[in-house]
């Protein structure tokens, strides 16, 4: 939780220096724990800790200081009471899930996320009697029609992945507490530093710190941020005891990822914008997905609640699947990979990679195309990588 002389800083001013807490060593640099377990003064004061009676750390499954500082500079950087960090984006929806959920309950979540979420929720929760409805992401009325009694939580990723639609999380989180559910947001396009869902009512952020908040593809790790009650008892309560824990390497990573993420997503979004704008002009392609062109169905939505766009474009090129292929093929520059986020742009195939084990219907209805393809727009130089893509759109 902030203190009161950080609520006063800016944001690139937190990204830098919230929740480093020096040792007696003074160092500048946040320093990396790499200890499984902690020394106690006396076993009265060990029993002290196991109890809960004394803050202070026990075991690394669940206290780090590395991975302490990075969950508390990361609340800061999202205006959450409460941060927990986990092993990668997936642990983390599973452990939101696993410590709210019991069986009987009811997940309303988007139809357009990420591939494996829909995998978690259709083929996994289910075995423990939890079932969940798909619904369209910016059809509110489809979210209201799909509320039952047994309802806990809405899940959603705005913008989504790979088509950047939008939900309106202000009428979301309306619409959740009006029923008394939680309201969840896969804020892993945007960061905090575009988007702060908790600000328009949501109450728990999920991130694949993997991604954008690493920003160089070297780790994998994953939050869930929220309040005290929520995420500080029930989702650690299930971090402490089930494990899918942040190392303290990755936790320090991150860190420095954090120190350059309003830097990097102002330039990412910015040669996005760029290339949306250009392939939108291109004969190959039929469509272009980015909430930054006037031509995006909810760009007046992403204008409203978001501070920018994004570094994500994807496209559709006439030919389908053969098209998509021998235009990635063709790239000498975009790196091949599924992964996104990171200073090098990369390209993949949804239909085939990320949403590869959905069924035909399922991506169908989400709108993963045979001819979609997604860029997830590095920092190189625009000209050049237009110049690459150009290659394969002739």
């Amino acid at each position: 939780m902030q203190n009161e002389a950080e609520r006063a800083l800016a944001f690139e001013t937190l990204a830098v220096r919230a929740g480093q807490r020096r040792t007696a060593e003074m160092e500048h640099a946040e320093p990396i724990f790499p200890t499984s377990s902690y020394v106690f003064e006396n076993a009265a004061a060990a029993a002290a800790r196991f109890a809960g009676e004394q803050p202070g750390n026990i075991y690394s499954r669940f206290t780090n200081p590395t991975v302490r500082t990075f969950e508390q500079r990361l609340a800061a950087l999202e205006g959450a009471e409460c941060c927990v960090a986990t092993a990668s984006g997936m642990s983390a929806i599973y452990a939101t899930c696993a410590g709210l959920l019991k069986a009987g309950d009811h997940v309303v979540s988007s139809r357009s996320v990420f591939g494996s979420t829909t995998l978690l929720f259709t083929n996994y929760l289910s075995k423990f009697g939890i079932d969940t409805s798909f619904v369209a992401l910016h059809d509110l009325d489809q979210w209201k029609q799909a509320i039952a009694t047994e309802t806990r939580l809405l899940f959603l990723e705005t913008p989504s992945n790979p088509l950047t639609e939008l939900a309106d999380i202000r009428a979301l989180a309306d619409l959740a507490h009006v029923h008394g559910c939680l309201l969840v947001v896969d804020n892993c396009f945007c960061t905090p530093a575009l988007q702060q869902p908790l600000e328009l009512g949501a109450d728990i952020v999920i991130h694949s710190a993997t991604k954008y908040l690493d920003g160089q593809g070297r780790c994998l790790g994953g939050a869930v941020l929220g309040s005290a009650d929520v995420v500080g008892q029930e989702v650690y309560g299930f971090l402490r005891t089930c494990g899918p824990t942040m190392s303290p390497f990755n936790a320090w990573v991150f860190l420095k990822g954090l120190e350059t993420l309003a830097l990097r997503m102002r330039a990412h979004s910015a040669s996005a914008l760029s290339l949306a704008e250009w392939l939108q002009e291109h004969a190959s392609v039929t469509r272009v997905f980015y909430p930054g062109l006037a031509s995006h169905p909810q760009h007046e939505l992403a204008v409203r609640q978001q501070s920018g766009f994004g570094g994500i474009v994807s496209f559709e090129v006439r030919g389908g699947r053969d098209s998509a292929w021998n235009l990635i093929d063709s790239t000498r520059i975009c790196s091949i990979t599924a992964n996104l986020g990171d200073t090098k742009t990369t390209i993949t195939h949804p239909a085939t990679t990320t949403h590869g084990r959905l069924t035909p219907e399922q991506r169908a209805q989400a709108g993963i195309s045979d001819g979609l393809i997604r860029v997830a727009v590095g920092l190189e130089n625009i000209d050049d990588l237009k110049a690459d893509l150009a290659r394969g759109l002739g």
